[in-house]
């Protein structure tokens, strides 16, 4: 993606609408004031609304995006194992903490959309609004960014370990380890965006569209608690690893919502309602669920409704891998959604017994963590199986109870590895 002519790097929001909350918080405004102020008229607007104090300080910036390249409307899918129209990371390919956004899965239910900001708007609307908005992107761009970095995993990431493992093949597309990514995210809170439209005392539940209007219901939907909707680091994202938003991945705005599912993480968003009832979508009755005999039914779901992802690792390898014999230094990747990963134990008898591995730094809050061991190959077929546990003491369970969707499968997996001389 080009940047128009007097665009600042993405993350120069950041600093700048902190200075000018900081500004106007000192002249008793309140925070909604503040943010309309911010979409109505920009920076110079908060300035002037403040008797123009501290203006030298606070620059006036623009936020226009000019035309992307069509060359980049979608990623080469080469690096992948291709999956319909979605793309499988490999995991041995990734070179570091943070995924690439030309090796990053693409999870679709349809074609990526392609969309111009000039054409995009983003509606807020439903009976637990007092005030409908329609909102540009500049209008989203006006509004304080936040960033954070997070991973972002579909629920139905190694599900074909079902079959593999247990012999029972669930329903949906057989992804192995790779449908998963480590991102740096930039955006605003959708916390924001919902005190601009002053919710009513009895708003409990916050439904995001997509306008991919070929995925089922006319546009990919799931529904947030307004808890976790109004969590501060629940973002409404236009960047990614430093660049703005890519077309495969949502532009021009997309949800993040860390450590929740990436069904959860609606790309090319277009429009939130927000209900004083329960809301219930295909996305959350019977998608998204956990069928089977060890789940019970809530609401009018089918199943037990999948929100949180779950503790998980796997290691860098390809499936099944090849080495030569010799000295190794092997590595992975784990992630929970429960804070840090702590401890990360390897086995190369099935699980008899387990040694430790090195967990690296950094690991920021919501990342997923990097991990390796030294591992002497002989010649033979190998099989080392790898099991997470994070700080608040959750580890990868023995067996996934069966479901029919194959959500959230979590059990240590047992990696073949051949090794020749």
């Amino acid at each position: 993606m080009m940047v128009g002519d007097g665009e600042k790097d993405l993350g120069s929001w950041s600093e700048q609408s902190e200075r000018l909350w900081e500004l106007a918080s000192d002249n008793g405004m309140p925070r909604r004031h503040f943010l309309a102020l911010l979409i109505a008229g920009g920076a110079a607007a908060v300035v002037a609304a403040c008797g123009g104090g501290g203006s030298s300080s606070v620059p006036v910036t623009g936020s226009a995006v000019s035309t992307i390249d069509p060359a980049a409307l979608f990623k080469d899918p080469t690096p992948f194992i291709q999956r319909g129209a979605s793309l499988e990371s490999r995991l041995e390919l990734m070179p570091g903490l943070i995924t690439p956004n030309d090796l990053f899965f693409v999870r679709n239910n349809s074609t990526s959309v392609d969309l111009s900001v000039d054409d995009w708007s983003l509606v807020v609307e439903g009976d637990a609004v007092r005030q409908r908005l329609d909102l540009s992107f500049d209008d989203i761009r006006r509004l304080p960014s936040r960033s954070l970095v997070a991973f972002l995993e579909c629920a139905g990431n190694h599900r074909v370990m079902f079959d593999r493992l247990q012999g029972r093949a669930a329903d949906g597309t057989q992804w192995g380890r790779g449908a998963v990514g480590n991102g740096e995210w930039l955006g605003v809170s959708l916390a924001d965006v919902l005190t601009l439209a002053d919710l009513a005392d009895d708003a409990v539940s916050v439904l995001l569209v997509g306008l991919d209007e070929d995925s089922p219901e006319g546009g990919f939907q799931r529904v947030l608690p307004l808890e976790k909707a109004l969590d501060p680091d629940t973002i409404l994202a236009y960047g990614m690893n430093g660049e703005p938003l890519p077309r495969d991945h949502g532009f021009p705005l997309r949800a993040i919502v860390p450590g929740w599912v990436g069904s959860s993480q609606i790309k090319w968003l277009g429009r939130i309602v927000v209900s004083a009832d329960p809301q219930w979508t295909r996305n959350n009755t019977t998608s998204y669920v956990l069928i089977g005999d060890d789940y019970s039914p809530e609401g009018e779901a089918l199943g037990q409704v999948v929100t949180e992802q779950n503790i998980k690792s796997a290691l860098a390898l390809p499936w099944p891998a090849r080495l030569d014999s010799g000295q190794h230094v092997v590595g992975g990747f784990a992630h929970s959604p429960h804070g840090r990963i702590h401890r990360v134990q390897w086995s190369e008898d099935g699980g008899a017994s387990w040694r430790d591995s090195r967990v690296l730094d950094p690991q920021p809050q919501y990342s997923w963590a990097q991990f390796e061991f030294e591992w002497t190959a002989t010649e033979g077929e190998h099989t080392i199986m790898t099991r997470a546990t994070d700080a608040a003491g959750n580890t990868q369970p023995d067996r996934v109870p069966f479901n029919q969707k194959g959500y959230l499968f979590n059990q240590p997996l047992p990696h073949p590895i051949r090794v020749t001389a």
